[in-house]
């Protein structure tokens, strides 16, 4: 029987229309879609002073996906990665690399607001699905917004804007604002003055030094002698531990109130020592938030890297879940730009950070806390402003 003719020309048939439908000439244009991979590409610092943030971003990212089996709504993923190296010159060169040569479907990236002027170039000319999970850079979600780009994490004046009533509520109406002079440090001013002066404080005086300058000292001495009820300020990184522990050399610990966007005591309070205790700062995190989502997440996060996420895992995490979210929306064909961006829009991201929510100009509409460093750690005080939005001024989505 099995050597017939007749069962052969089955068997010939059969093998056919496996073939057909293996071409792609059977299967409707639904199941085409999900056939390949989904092409996901990493713009993001692997090497210098900010290589540890993209790591943290990439293994959020990959645990969000993880936790779906690996898979973007059952479709499987093939990964692309460029070493951004934090440099503003290559960010259109680096990010073409991603788009036009591996051909990707998403761009996530990236940590440097000056880099990530470059991808949004190429975001805006090519239409390329684009994530940010870090760059606060204020022009990606007002003047240059597009409705392909969406950003997970903050931006540079949103941490700020939860600041000034906190310090007005607590006495301190006369404050110096001290900064790098350059985009972030500006951007975060920004947020500062519209919420201190709105909540009734006075800046007595806006001082600045060049980026990433360190030279603290006749700055201290300044603001000494202008006897302020506080400090704010934006410095990040270990140059912010360095700032802390000159502040307290100056002798201006204790006598004067010392506040900062988040980042001042983000990763650094090791380094910074008791200098830092009793900083107070507001962020969209605290490794600190106790409830159940975060307390789960750390825990997975610790066991899946073998170390502690940090608030730019969270925001890489969070990239993963939005994602996760427009995919399955469009179950996994992300040629659907319009449902796609419409699920992205419209999504509830349940975050280690607490629940939020996208705004109109695709940035974060998320909860501020109010942190104060304590022997190490950065304690959650209180919720500074809720679902804070970034104003978005200029975006207009084409």
């Amino acid at each position: 029987m099995t050597n017939s003719p007749s069962r052969r020309l089955v068997l010939t048939r059969s093998a056919a229309l496996v073939g057909a439908a293996s071409s792609g000439l059977l299967l409707p244009e639904w199941a085409l879609a999900q056939s390949g991979k989904i092409r996901v590409g990493l713009m993001l610092p692997y090497s210098g002073a900010f290589a540890p943030l993209g790591v943290a971003i990439e293994n959020g990212v990959r645990m969000a996906i993880n936790e779906q089996g690996g898979k973007l709504a059952g479709r499987e993923i093939e990964w692309f990665k460029v070493d951004d190296e934090s440099e503003p010159s290559k960010g259109i060169e680096n990010a073409n690399k991603l788009v036009q040569r591996d051909k990707v479907d998403v761009l996530i990236g990236t940590v440097h607001s000056g880099v990530q002027m470059g991808i949004q170039k190429v975001a805006r000319d090519s239409g390329v699905l684009t994530l940010i999970p870090n760059a606060g850079v204020h022009a990606a979600t007002r003047a240059l917004c597009a409705p392909n780009v969406f950003r997970t994490s903050f931006s540079n004046s949103q941490p700020t804007l939860a600041l000034g009533q906190t310090m007005v509520a607590k006495g301190h109406k006369k404050a110096v604002w001290i900064t790098w002079k350059y985009a972030a440090g500006d951007e975060a001013y920004e947020g500062f003055k519209e919420s201190y002066t709105k909540a009734g404080g006075t800046i007595v005086k806006e001082l600045g030094l060049p980026f990433p300058n360190v030279e603290f000292q006749a700055l201290l001495t300044e603001i000494a002698a202008l006897k302020p009820d506080a400090v704010a300020c934006f410095f990040a990184g270990p140059s912010a531990a360095k700032f802390m522990k000159d502040f307290a050399a100056a002798g201006l610990k204790g006598k004067i109130a010392l506040y900062g966007s988040g980042f001042l005591t983000e990763g650094v309070l090791e380094a910074a020592g008791p200098a830092a205790d009793g900083v107070m700062t507001t962020l969209h995190y605290s490794d600190s938030l106790d409830t159940p989502r975060n307390n789960k997440f750390r825990l997975e996060y610790a066991k899946a890297f073998k170390m502690q996420p940090d608030v730019y895992a969270v925001q890489g995490y969070d990239t993963g879940l939005l994602l996760i979210q427009g995919a399955n929306a469009v179950k996994g064909d992300l040629s659907k730009k319009p449902e796609l961006y419409k699920a992205m829009e419209g999504a509830v991201i349940d975050s280690p950070r607490g629940k939020w929510t996208m705004s109109k100009s695709h940035n974060p509409v998320q909860d501020i806390y109010l942190r104060v460093a304590e022997k190490g750690e950065n304690k959650v005080i209180g919720v500074a402003a809720k679902a804070l939005a970034d104003p978005g001024t200029g975006c207009r989505m084409g």
